[in-house]
């Protein structure tokens, strides 16, 4: 199994985590929601597998690119 890093492509703040550590994500599937500029932007599983880390909380701010998650694949 591979370890995949879910990265946040825009900087904003943690609107909302849909998901819980040990859900099965299918591949797009949405993980979480961020805010920017009043905007709501998911964010999305690159590839299927097992959610093994959230590594922000709700509220948080996130740069862009930075690591949100991890997934095993």
């Amino acid at each position: 199994m591979a370890k995949v890093v879910v990265k946040s492509e825009i900087a904003g703040k943690v609107w909302k985590i849909d998901s819980k550590v040990g859900d099965q994500i299918d591949e797009e599937g949405q993980i979480m929601i961020l805010e920017s500029m009043k905007m709501e932007i998911p964010v999305l599983a690159p590839r299927g597998g097992t959610l093994k880390e959230i590594l922000v909380a709700e509220g948080d701010s996130v740069a862009e690119g930075q690591a949100v998650a991890t997934l095993e694949a």
